[in-house]
């Protein structure tokens, strides 16, 4: 991880206008959000191949649909809140359905529009997204893989939902690295236990795994890039493989990474806790750091909730 920190935002809007420029099918909407998502970067570049559609989402998803239908690769966007709850019926019964090539980008998800409070804080988002037959969710952890991910969604054929942080995160991943749909991969290597993360959440993970390794605990940190198809079987091979296993979200546990990862392991014996918002809206604060901490999201959590899960798979076999 290093300490240069960039925008993920931007790194779509980039991807966007990269792809704009060797692949004319690609189309961009957004819906009053442009300067925020960053997709005027497209609009810029693509004038005639941008679509303002204004506060109305359903429009903008159904108009997606439209333009896939006729052969093009429509990438419609908005914070996530808007893109997955107020459009939730035209994605269900015209994209997913339809299994229609729309890409839809979820920005400022989680609690990273920290100014706007429950309002605009998407903390349901992947719920409402995987419990749609043929989605794809992709979780990029910073800008690099957003980038691959962008990519990786243009190249896939289906509904994609792609869930962006608004926030400016470090870098994590390789920039060369091929983004793989469908596969997790571990950023560092443990037998203790195994965090699983996605997102803006796996900053936290590295720096709990940097205090867990002074005290002689190894963590082996996961990327859950996908969401949806979710890898069960690396799920599995790594429960078997630590003494314990966490899950960590900006997302509430309701349908999020926290039950996904207890479905995939309802068979296993290792024991598994999460750390996600519980069933509660969020709320405005004057900093990040500050939400984050009102809801457990911090490097102090996971360290306490890892050493009490150790302890508990260590008593087990005593």
């Amino acid at each position: 991880m290093t300490g240069e920190r960039k925008s993920l935002r931007k790194a779509y809007g980039e991807a966007l206008v990269e792809l704009g420029k060797i692949n004319s099918k690609i189309i961009a909407l957004e819906a009053d959000l442009g300067k925020s998502t960053m997709s005027n970067m497209f609009q810029q570049a693509f004038p005639d191949r941008y679509f303002e559609m204004g506060i109305a989402e359903q429009d903008m998803i159904s108009t997606a649909g439209g333009l896939a239908a006729s052969g093009f690769i429509p990438f419609a966007s908005t914070f996530a809140v808007f893109a997955t709850g107020r459009a939730y019926d035209q994605i269900r019964q015209t994209i997913a359905i339809g299994k229609l090539n729309v890409k839809i980008c979820g920005s400022s998800s989680g609690l990273s529009d920290i100014g706007d409070g429950a309002t605009h804080q998407a903390i349901e988002d992947i719920a409402l997204m995987n419990a749609l037959p043929n989605m794809t969710i992709l979780t990029p952890a910073d800008a690099n893989e957003t980038k691959a991910a962008v990519y990786a969604a243009a190249d896939s054929n289906g509904p994609v939902y792609i869930r962006i942080s608004r926030s400016n995160l470090p870098i994590i991943t390789n920039e060369n690295r091929k983004f793989e749909i469908g596969k997790m991969s571990m950023l560092t290597e443990g037998n203790d236990i195994a965090i699983f993360s996605h997102g803006a959440m796996l900053e936290k993970c590295l720096n709990a795994y940097e205090e867990l390794k002074k005290e002689g605990i190894s963590a082996r940190v996961i990327n859950v890039a996908t969401i949806k198809p979710f890898d069960y079987d690396y799920a599995i091979k790594a429960a078997e493989e630590v003494k314990a296993i966490l899950s960590v979200e900006d997302h509430t546990y309701n349908g999020g990474l926290s039950s996904i990862l207890a479905l995939a392991l309802r068979k296993e014996k290792t024991p598994m806790d999460y750390i996600a918002i519980e069933d509660t809206f969020g709320q405005s604060a004057t900093n990040e750091e500050e939400l984050l901490s009102c809801y457990g999201l911090t490097k102090e959590n996971i360290i306490k909730k890892a050493k009490i899960l150790i302890k508990m798979a260590t008593d087990q076999y005593k």
